[in-house]
């Protein structure tokens, strides 16, 4: 009795172990790409030779949704769903059924069936399950700078972004490299899935403190399926002192600088209209009257002929002296301005 139970034991074991690695082997793993084709294989092997005529052999989806029908060696597109009409075409070499323009709702099990015509109505010949995920490449990561850094801070602010893949990436970052060192900068990762593809964009965002005399280069890395490759954005470059250009300073007293060289100019060249004006105004004015000459002409002709003389020097020595206050004046502005531009050099 013990060895007869062991015997069953064993048996029993077998049995399980045969039946979950047919499990195992009964469903195929298929990959296909978004908008591209994707195959759902049968496995199946006509080791009978039965004639196609004899076949009917159709797939359906997990919502049982017929995908495509072939009914005595042709397609029967009768009960074909609307979603997979115009969608599908049949590989008899293979028995591979073509699925295409793949959509991401496309993702899931498929079952393929095929029977034969027997005396007495189908007879199941083979089933076989296909298991399909869709994938959909993120575009190459690009790095949009928001704004450069500013005279009160460091901090360079980056954004970003990668879009139209499937699934939804594992990890997305930012790579710093400098001469000596590459740092590595996590942060929270923005998804958002398309209602009507499916499709996903994924994006980051981060202020990174970087020193003004610091050469370095950012890269921004997506980290897709772990089976995918990583996607790495082109190189942003930062220069040393590479911050925004400042207007240079405006020199003081230039305003001042410029009104003293045009009153000086002014001077110069009014001056002497200036002092022909008061002259001939002095000429102008009423000198005694004639009475009072006519009466005295005889008394004081001398001393008339004396003040004349002294009438004239004055109007001379006048004259002269507006002219030479003129020029130092003229001379004083440029000595001045001299000084006041050597100074603004010298502080430039």
């Amino acid at each position: 009795m013990g060895i007869c139970d062991s015997t069953m034991r064993l048996n029993t074991f077998l049995l399980a172990m045969a039946v979950l690695l047919y499990g195992a082997e009964s469903t195929v793993k298929s990959r296909a790409y978004f908008n591209e084709t994707g195959d759902l294989p049968c496995h199946f092997i006509n080791s009978q030779n039965i004639s196609v005529d004899n076949l009917v052999a159709f797939w359906q989806d997990q919502d049982k949704r017929v995908l495509y029908e072939l009914y005595g060696g042709k397609e029967n597109q009768k009960n074909v769903h609307p979603a997979y009409k115009g969608r599908t075409s049949l590989d008899l070499d293979n028995w591979t059924l073509r699925l295409h323009n793949v959509q991401i709702k496309d993702t899931g099990l498929y079952q393929c069936f095929i029977h034969h015509k027997g005396p007495h109505g189908l007879v199941s010949t083979h089933q076989k399950s296909c298991d399909l995920s869709v994938f959909a490449n993120f575009s190459q990561p690009e790095i949009i700078p928001i704004s450069n850094r500013t005279e009160d801070s460091n901090n360079m602010n980056f954004t970003c972004l990668s879009t139209h893949g499937y699934p939804a990436p594992k990890e997305m970052y930012f790579l710093l490299k400098t001469k000596n060192s590459t740092t590595k900068y996590d942060t929270v990762m923005n998804i958002h899935q398309n209602n009507i593809t499916g499709l996903y964009t994924a994006s980051i965002s981060l202020s990174l403190p970087v020193s003004p005399e610091t050469n370095a280069s950012i890269f921004c890395v997506l980290q897709p399926e772990p089976t995918q490759t990583q996607l790495v954005s082109e190189p942003h470059n930062i220069d040393a002192d590479a911050k925004s250009p400042k207007p240079p300073p405006r020199p003081p007293g230039h305003d001042t600088l410029i009104a003293v060289l045009l009153l000086l100019l002014l001077l110069i060249v009014c001056g002497p209209v200036l002092c022909s004006v008061l002259k001939n105004k002095k000429k102008k004015q009423p000198g005694p009257s004639r009475e009072c000459e006519t009466t005295e002409m005889e008394g004081e002709e001398s001393e008339q002929a004396k003040k004349r003389v002294e009438n004239r020097v004055p109007g001379r020595s006048d004259e002269a002296q507006c002219v030479v206050n003129i020029s130092k004046t003229a001379s004083d502005f440029v000595g001045q301005a001299h000084l006041t531009g050597s100074g603004l050099r010298n502080n430039i």
